[in-house]
């Protein structure tokens, strides 16, 4: 446990993961700044929050998915990182999420269901008291099904779903055979249109799931921010 938390000493270990997938095509350029500075503040402002509740994070991993567009640029599509552990690796995780440029995207739907599939698929953590796992998806566009635009390309994730159907049932559900999250410590925070397939079906079929809709070139609104981490911090 970190010093900062030795107040908490005796209390629960939570430990929180939180994946952010960030829509990275020229449609986001007018508002990827405070998408990113959104990011960088993350870890503060959760810290904040969950000591006025009188609790403390004691492992905190980031992890950042850039996604732009399959049928665009295939090899620019998908830029990621491994999980990262804050405050240890605070600066490899600012290193990234700065230099994530806007471009590229070609038509208007995106690449945001292999993102998707592949934060659900990330390798989280399975210790510590209780555990929180968190995806965030900031983008403007909706999203061409999963296994169709540029499927094909060498690049192109090979382990992931085909479909929504089969991305759902990894996401699973109460008493699901087939969900590779923890039931109890997923959350998935869209700040996405209200179009499909953010809405229809993932927002409005899927459990543990909170939507803010978001329209192209407009930013992420502070209160929103809050909200989210609101949300993680009740949540624990």
């Amino acid at each position: 446990m970190n010093a900062s938390n030795e107040q908490y000493q005796g209390n629960l270990q939570y430990a929180v993961d939180i994946v952010f997938c960030i829509d990275a095509t020229g449609s986001m350029f007018p508002v990827l700044d405070t998408v990113k500075a959104s990011a960088l503040q993350f870890h503060d402002r959760l810290n904040d929050v969950m000591a006025k509740k009188g609790k403390a994070i004691s492992q905190l991993r980031l992890k950042t998915i850039a996604f732009r567009d399959f049928g665009d640029d295939p090899g620019s599509a998908i830029e990621q990182t491994e999980f990262l552990r804050l405050p240890e690796q605070a600066a490899d995780f600012e290193r990234f999420v700065r230099g994530i440029d806007a471009g590229g995207g070609g038509d208007i739907p995106e690449s945001g269901l292999e993102a998707l599939a592949l934060a659900i698929n990330s390798r989280w953590e399975t210790g510590l008291d209780r555990r929180r796992h968190v995806i965030v998806m900031f983008t403007d566009a909706p999203a061409h099904p999963l296994g169709t635009v540029g499927a094909s390309a060498q690049s192109y994730p090979a382990h992931i779903p085909r479909s929504i159907d089969a991305l759902f049932e990894q996401w699973g559900y109460a008493r699901s055979q087939t969900a590779v999250m923890e039931q109890s410590a997923k959350r998935l925070v869209l700040f996405a249109p209200d179009q499909d397939p953010w809405k229809d079906p993932i927002s409005e079929e899927w459990d543990l799931t909170l939507h803010f809709e978001s329209k192209a070139g407009e930013g992420l609104e502070e209160f929103e921010m809050d909200e989210i981490i609101e949300t993680i911090a009740n949540s624990l």
